[in-house]
């Protein structure tokens, strides 16, 4: 397995996926994942959380084509990586995952 590093790293679903918390920025992300990798049909439910008296909106990175991924964007895709299948409920702060709730079925 190639290390994850930067965007144009990762497959084409996962690049897709950081194109959507991006364009999220703040909010939530409902998604579906089969063997890690995220689903896109059905479509993630998303709700957004918009800042009053503030700036929304895209993230100024949506434009780039490749850039280093942060910490958090790696460890998000270990954990769908583990899980494999199932649904995470990822929480955006600043078009980045910050929160992950994991739902699978058990194993026992």
């Amino acid at each position: 397995m190639k290390p994850i590093s930067t965007k144009s790293s990762l497959s084409q679903p996962r690049q897709r996926l950081i194109e959507l918390f991006q364009n999220v920025n703040f909010g939530k992300v409902d998604l579906r994942i089969c063997g890690g990798e995220p689903i896109f049909d059905p479509h993630p439910r998303v709700v957004e959380t918009r800042k009053l008296a503030a700036e929304n909106g895209p993230r100024s990175e949506s434009n780039l084509e490749d850039f280093s991924l942060k910490q958090s964007l790696i460890e998000l895709f270990q954990t769908m990586d583990e899980v494999n299948d199932g649904t995470v409920l990822i929480t955006l702060k600043h078009g980045l995952p910050f929160t992950c709730e994991v739902e699978r079925t058990s194993r026992r």
